[in-house]
């Protein structure tokens, strides 16, 4: 449109068209789901227990090394450590490791680590968010008396100021982003 300057309507007319049929395909495939496997395709094993399907590979239009370097993105050097591998419709690659070499979880090891709690923000660059403190139970006082125990005197002086739901602070001062931790209750 920035060049077309004599007849602005036709590359217009080209985006309102492109607009419209992603519209249509959209509720096309929301509608009937057995048309979306003959627009986007379906998913395709390349390899499964440790045999490659050569045909899947030319279906996926992917040669050897291709795969290989898929493979090697996600961190699987050698092949023997894959049970299955899923040429994905939007073209990523899904691996599913040998039982014997996945990564060990916490239940494996008859663990039950605490559950991880999200971060909120309570001071960026500077400047309070009192919204977030709000939100978390917590107002402007708690704040201050958390950043005067730690010798800080002002937000301004605080780069970033993170607290998850259990009142674990963290806060990185501006002059030189040092990470001070406490977990502090009301």
């Amino acid at each position: 449109m920035a060049t077309e300057l004599e007849e602005p309507w036709k590359p217009l007319t080209a985006i309102l068209i492109y607009a419209g049929v992603t519209l249509l395909l959209s509720v096309v495939t929301n509608k009937l789901p057995r048309i979306r496997r003959y627009l986007y395709g379906s998913p395709i094993i390349l390899m499964d227990q440790g045999k490659l399907y050569r045909k899947n590979l030319k279906k996926a239009k992917l040669d050897l090394g291709e795969f290989l370097i898929m493979c090697r993105q996600q961190g699987y050097f050698d092949l023997t450590g894959i049970e299955t591998a899923i040429f994905e419709c939007n073209g990523r690659l899904t691996i599913l490791p040998v039982s014997a070499q996945r990564p060990a979880t916490p239940s494996d090891l008859g663990l039950s680590p605490e559950q991880e709690l999200l971060f909120t923000e309570f001071i960026m660059d500077g400047r309070i968010l009192e919204t977030n403190l709000q939100h978390m139970g917590l107002d402007l006082t708690w704040l201050d008396r958390q950043l005067k125990q730690r010798g800080i005197h002002c937000a301004q002086d605080v780069f970033l100021a993170v607290c998850d739901r259990n009142r674990k602070l963290l806060i990185y001062k501006n002059d030189d982003h040092e990470i001070q931790t406490a977990s502090h209750t009301k």
